[in-house]
Formats: structure tokens, C-alpha cells, sequence
């Protein structure tokens, strides 16, 4: 029970019998013949204090430092990097009168002491930082009650143990094996794969016990489909499928067939960016643009703004025109977003302000010119992985099931893409124009793919008008072209007997040939698609190496 304001989080070598806030601070007096982590200096008295070594400063307590209660000030004390090779407890500054026990008390004076300020605020108002005793070594850390805290998935079960009364001791020796176990099966696992299988890649991280932490693989076949579709991924460390609550976050593309692809995958006991990064650091993701889903940032708007102005004006209408839109161009998106906030008397909304601020990395006009980014504007393919996955895996799985069942998601996976190929390559689908570049279209990209392009097709003849037309200049035709479907606007369109630009740029966001192109191609009397708009990744020879 806390008395005073001042409350001491300590290593001072006091009594354990405090009532209310037990002290266990009692720092190692023994003469350790390994190699400790501590630096020991000299007082000008002759007396030897010792440091942790290799802390860095900000992970050192300083006097006037602030938390918003004891409870995290005594989590900073005791996590510090460097600090854990001495006990830590806590105090209320009562003195407890010494008794005969076997102890290794030493009176060690290395303390933080925190003082209440107001509600929610505490600061730091005195720091020790020396002690009068050599610190533990790397291995007796693990002997510090401190250092001895059970996770709550391993309290768990040691309790269902209990049920069935297996002993307390019995209990916890099987979750040790059972927790290093399965962990260091699937790492002997992987290194059996790597001598046997050329490609196979993996990373892993394990924290101070022992427990592993972080772990990243793909194999050969991942590598090639990263190759081949890797020019957009989506990832998203939400799934969590295994009874340690690591998270499983697979890297997903978009293959030929317009299916998910997972490249490679994650284990991850926090959400963390240093695992992704062995992938992105072998693939240049690094260098990649990132975007925000825009559908997560669409659903908070009732929930930031007013609910009854989404609900019962026409903001969302208006706003969502622009939003969505990805064939106006920038400044006719800015102009339109600003006429809206203006209109609906947002301007002062510190919400909407930071929203605009970023822009850049959620609204589609903005990646209009970065190749493939029209495949994935919300995290609507991670949740259709994680369901994929989802089907295989149950949440209490450990290690060895989950890589049973992972092994098993992923053949699954590529034998539908397998069956996929067969069908593309063993079947012609029906053209419904009796135009020839419909039928070279059938032939080159997979079934999935060629609908897409049929529908671009079809529209050609249907849609589009042609409202202004150029002469041939150095064999390219200007035109300018009417979609019924788009008001208010005309779309350009350069078009040669070898390559078409067009001013809505669908190629280059989706590698998918608009309406718009078809109807230029159409106009100059095109009947084969220039193979400078037919993208390796779509079609139906895209990984067989040719």
C-alpha cells in the first residue's frame, strides 16, 4: 500500500517482508567467474561502483522525467536496456527493521525515486545510478524473480493442468518444451528445407529467454511469383492464428488469373517492421511507394465528422466524387475537395486538415502515374488471404499445426492457380465482335484477364464518341474521345499502329488496355494488339519463362 507521494523503484538490498509492495530489489553480491555486463569504476575514496555497460542515454532515467503513473515508471526502470542485470522492487520509503536471514543483501543505494505531481503525472525526482555490487551475468538473469513472469498463454496452461491435476511443476516443465519445442521444430524444419530445397530464404528473431519472436519465410516458388507480380503487394498484420497470439502476415499479390498470390510469409509475436524488411531489403521494397487503404479512412468519416451530415446531406455524395475518382487530374481534385469543405463549412475541421496533409498516400489521382497501383486501393486482398488462410487454421494452433496447415493452405492455393493455367491454356473463350484484336486478345491472356479486355472492347463500340480527330503526324493520331459514362469530360488519346496513350491512364494503373485506346485502335483500322500494351504478368505464358 502506497502511504506517502514518494514511492522508490529500486535495487536497494532491503527486506522482502514489505507489506502491501513486496521488495525484492537485492542486487547479486557474488563473485561470478563468468563474464559480467557491468563497468566497474573507482571512487576518489577507493571504493568500486559498477554501471551497466552499453546503455545508451536515453534509455537512462534523468531527473525530472515524467510518467503518467508508478506503474509504467516502474515498467520503464526495470525494462531499461542495460538494467535487467539486477533485481528491481519497489518501495514506499518505509524502513522495515533488518532480521537474521539468508540473504544477499548488500545495501546497494542504486535507485529511482518517482514523486506524485497531480493525477496521471509522476516525475522523476531523484536517480542513482551506481551500484555497490557487481552485476549478474548474461546467464544469472534468469534466476531474478523479475525476469521469472509467466506470459498469460502459458499461465493458461499450467491452470488447465490443474483441471486435470497435474502438478504445478509437471505442468510448466511440459509448456517449456512445449514453447522452445514446437518453435525449434519449425526452425530444424527450415533448415532440413534449405539443404534440400534451392531458393528457400528465412529469418527469425527470439527474445531473451529463448522465445521466439519473429520469423519470415518463402521459398523458390515465392520468389518467382514475387519476380513476375511483385510490382504491387499488400500486407496486413491483423491475423492472428496460433495460440502464442503471433500474427501471421502473409505478402500478397495479384497473380494472371486476378487471384491472390502469397510471395512470402510472417510470424510475428507484436506487429514489427524489421522481419518485412528481410523481405524488402532483397526486393527493393524499400524503394517502393506506400498508399493507406482508402476504405478503413472512408468509414471514419461518419465517425469524425458529424453523423447526420453523412447520413443526411449530400456531403458523402460530393466528396466521394472526388475521392474515388481516378480519371480527374490533381488540380481538379484539390479544387473539387476544397469547393466541398467550403460549401459544407468544414475548413476549421482538424480532422479533414490532417486527411488533405495526406493526400499523397491514399487518394487515387495521385498514383495515377506509378505503374499498378489501380489493383489495390483498399487491404481488401490481405482480408481475402487472411480468410483463405482463415479456412486452414484454427486460433488455438500451435507452431507444428500452424506450419502443418500452412504447408497445406499453400498447396492448395497453387493447385488452383495450376488449374487455372490449364483451363486458360486448354480453352478458348467466345468473342462476341467479329473485330480481330478481340480474338488475339483470346489467345494471349488467361480467361480471367481477357473478360476484363473484352469489356473494354465491347464498350469501344458502344460508348465512345469521337469528338475531335487529328491528322496522322509522324504516325501518330490525336483524338479526343467522349465517354458516356464520364460526364463532363474528354479523354485524349495518342494513338499509332504500335502503342496508344490515353489520358486516363487504365494502362499504366492496371496494365489493362481502357476503352478509350480500343476506340482509337478501332478508328485507324488496328486489328492486331501492339504487343507494347500486352503485359507479361497477364498472360497466360507469364511463368513459363519465355
Amino acid at each position: 500500500m502506497i502511504t506517502t507521494d514518494l514511492m522508490k523503484i529500486s535495487s536497494n538490498c532491503g527486506d522482502s517482508s514489505c507489506v502491501g509492495i513486496p521488495d525484492v530489489s537485492t542486487g547479486s553480491c557474488s563473485n561470478e567467474s563468468e563474464c559480467s555486463s557491468s563497468d566497474c569504476i573507482l571512487s576518489p575514496g577507493g571504493n568500486e561502483y559498477f554501471l551497466p555497460s552499453s546503455v545508451e542515454s536515453f534509455n537512462i532515467p534523468f531527473v525530472g522525467q515524467e510518467f503518467e503513473s508508478l506503474s509504467k515508471g516502474y515498467k520503464f526502470y526495470k525494462d531499461c536496456e542495460g538494467f535487467n542485470d539486477f533485481k528491481v522492487g519497489k518501495t514506499d520509503g518505509k524502513q522495515v527493521k533488518e532480521r537474521r536471514t539468508v540473504s544477499r543483501r548488500c545495501g546497494c543505494k542504486a535507485k529511482m525515486v518517482l514523486k506524485f505531481m497531480s493525477p496521471n503525472k509522476y516525475f522523476v525526482f531523484s536517480f542513482a545510478e551506481k551500484h555497490n555490487h557487481d552485476l549478474a551475468s548474461e546467464t544469472g538473469r534468469q534466476f531474478f524473480r523479475v525476469n521469472r513472469a509467466m506470459t498469460i498463454s502459458l499461465r493458461n496452461i499450467v491452470y488447465d493442468g490443474a483441471k486435470v491435476n497435474i502438478g504445478c511443476r509437471k505442468m510448466f516443465c511440459f509448456a517449456k518444451e512445449q514453447f522452445g519445442g514446437y518453435s525449434n521444430m519449425m526452425i530444424d524444419k527450415f533448415k532440413v528445407i534449405l539443404e534440400s530445397s534451392e531458393g528457400f530464404y528465412y529469418a527469425y528473431e527470439a527474445d531473451s529467454v529463448g522465445q521466439l519472436t519473429k520469423m519470415f519465410w518463402t521459398d523458390a516458388i515465392g520468389w518467382r511469383n514475387f519476380e513476375i507480380y511483385g510490382d504491387a503487394v499488400s500486407f496486413d498484420a491483423t491475423f492472428d492464428t496460433n495460440k502464442y497470439s503471433m500474427i501471421f502476415t502473409p505478402f500478397t499479390g495479384v497473380d494472371k488469373h486476378d487471384r491472390c498470390v502469397t510471395f512470402a510469409s510472417c510470424l510475428l509475436s507484436q506487429e514489427s517492421v524489421s522481419i518485412p524488411n528481410a523481405f524488402s531489403d532483397v526486393n527493393g521494397l524499400i524503394a517502393s511507394k506506400h498508399r493507406l487503404c482508402m476504405w478503413h479512412i472512408m468509414q471514419k468519416f461518419p465517425l469524425k465528422l458529424c453523423n447526420r451530415l453523412c447520413k443526411d446531406t449530400d456531403f458523402m455524395k460530393k466528396m466521394k466524387k472526388y475521392i474515388w475518382s481516378s480519371v480527374i487530374e490533381i488540380d481538379e481534385f484539390e479544387r473539387g475537395w476544397e469547393a466541398v469543405i467550403k460549401e459544407f463549412k468544414l475548413k476549421s475541421n482538424k480532422w479533414l486538415q490532417d486527411l488533405y496533409a495526406l493526400r499523397c498516400s491514399w487518394i487515387p489521382v495521385y498514383f495515377r502515374d506509378e505503374p499498378m497501383f489501380g489493383l489495390m486501393r483498399t487491404t481488401s486482398r490481405s482480408e481475402s488471404e487472411n480468410f483463405f488462410f482463415g479456412q486452414f487454421h484454427k486460433q488455438g494452433d500451435t507452431l507444428c499445426e500452424f506450419w502443418l496447415r500452412f504447408q497445406s493452405a499453400i498447396d492448395r492455393q497453387r493447385n488452383e492457380t495450376a488449374r487455372l493455367d490449364h483451363e486458360s491454356k486448354s480453352t478458348i473463350p467466345t468473342t462476341l465482335s467479329k473485330w480481330f484484336i478481340e480474338d488475339d486478345a483470346a489467345d494471349l491472356f488467361t480467361r480471367a484477364i481477357f473478360y476484363k479486355v473484352q469489356e473494354e472492347i465491347l464498350a469501344s463500340f458502344f460508348e465512345m464518341q469521337i469528338k475531335r480527330m487529328t491528322d496522322e503526324i509522324d504516325g501518330v493520331t490525336h483524338m479526343e474521345i467522349k465517354d458516356v459514362r464520364v460526364k463532363d469530360k474528354l479523354f485524349k488519346v495518342y494513338v499509332s499502329r504500335n502503342h496508344v496513350v490515353c489520358s486516363c491512364k487504365k494502362f499504366v494503373m492496371c496494365g489493362i488496355v481502357c476503352r478509350h485506346a480500343f476506340c482509337g485502335l478501332k478508328q485507324i483500322g488496328v486489328t492486331k494488339l501492339p504487343r507494347s500494351l500486352v503485359l507479361n504478368r497477364w498472360m497466360k505464358i507469364a511463368d513459363s519463362g519465355t
